[in-house]
């Protein structure tokens, strides 16, 4: 098989070849289609998010078709698509799973960070976090739906049943959960860097009803708002543009320190919440949502060996909704 893998925190990505890896029981191997590049991604290669497996092999949005299955999976999964996401194994009895929070499990693995992920030809996952995507659709396509589709969803249960709704970030989450919050009635405030304006000219062509910089207010109070820019200081921020009940969701799993503020701009019983990873139940929910909203992913595809080419566009901000790496193009 060929993959790209990390080495050593900090540094480019290596092309390397390595034995097919054989599935364990209740593993399936999948012949990676597509495998969108995450800024989470970006997280785990800088160094942003501590301990990685070393050497790894990153990348958790993962789309592919099963060729071949381990001790106790049904051999008829053998030639299903499914979809492998950032949460790849859950201890099963903890607290939190216990509870039917597995998100937030105490002994979890994540596939592209503790485990190896799907920037390469061919990779290993639990039977039981791969889900059965549409055989028909477009790989490349769905797999920014495994991240950015599923915590963008995740956020958007968080944010609660406000019709106005901000977006600060607008890159490949916000893009898709734009989409699937127009479906629901609600009008979106989109906030990007100042003077991005392509980006804001994007956020309305996907049905935003205001988009400006965040150093911008928009004329009306927000219900709700959601961060997926990693900045600390959108925490405050987007405090000031919610109304008094309103909701800030943070919705990285890594953020620069959120700076001193008032307390005022918490107080009117607002409220600022996180999201840590995502649930098999998201999945069950938002793929069918998705399919009923028509939601349009944006990609730009890239072959595997320009991973870090990939990583390079978007740590600085050069793509319009996702990258996603494709082994087969490099062939």
């Amino acid at each position: 098989m060929k993959a790209m893998v990390l080495e050593s925190v900090g540094t480019p990505l290596k092309p390397v070849d390595r034995p097919d890896p054989i599935p364990g029981p209740g593993e399936i191997r999948l012949k990676v289609e597509a495998c969108a590049v995450c800024r989470t991604d970006l997280h785990v290669v800088d160094g942003d998010l501590p301990h990685p497996k070393l050497p790894l092999v990153p990348g958790h949005e993962i789309v592919g078709i099963i060729d071949l299955v381990g001790e106790g999976v049904a051999r008829s999964r053998l030639g299903r698509r499914v979809g492998v996401p950032w949460l790849g194994h859950t201890c099963g009895c903890c607290r939190y799973c216990a509870a039917g929070t597995e998100n937030l499990c105490d002994e979890p693995l994540f596939t592209g960070y503790t485990r190896d992920g799907g920037f390469a030809s061919h990779v290993v996952a639990d039977e039981h976090f791969a889900f059965d995507l549409d055989a028909d659709a477009d790989p490349i396509s769905l797999a920014p739906l495994l991240c950015a589709g599923l915590i963008g969803w995740r956020c958007l249960k968080k944010a609660g049943n406000g019709k106005l709704l901000g977006i600060y970030g607008f890159g490949a989450a916000a893009h898709i959960v734009a989409q699937v919050a127009n479906g629901q009635g609600r009008e979106i405030f989109a906030f990007t860097r100042p003077g991005d304006r392509e980006a804001q000219e994007f956020a309305r062509s996907l049905g935003a009803k205001w988009a400006g910089g965040s150093d911008e207010r928009p004329a009306e109070l927000l219900d709700a708002a959601i961060i997926f820019a990693p900045v600390g200081n959108l925490v405050p921020t987007a405090l000031r543009a919610v109304r008094k009940g309103g909701r800030v969701v943070c919705g990285g799993i890594h953020m620069s320190d959120i700076p001193a503020m008032p307390y005022g701009l918490l107080w009117g019983e607002r409220e600022l919440v996180s999201v840590a990873n995502l649930t098999r139940r998201d999945a069950e929910e938002f793929f069918p949502i998705a399919k009923r909203a028509q939601v349009r992913t944006h990609t730009k595809a890239y072959p595997l060996e320009q991973a870090n080419q990939a990583l390079d566009d978007l740590r600085a901000g050069r793509l319009k909704g996702a990258a996603v790496l494709v082994p087969s193009l490099g062939i």
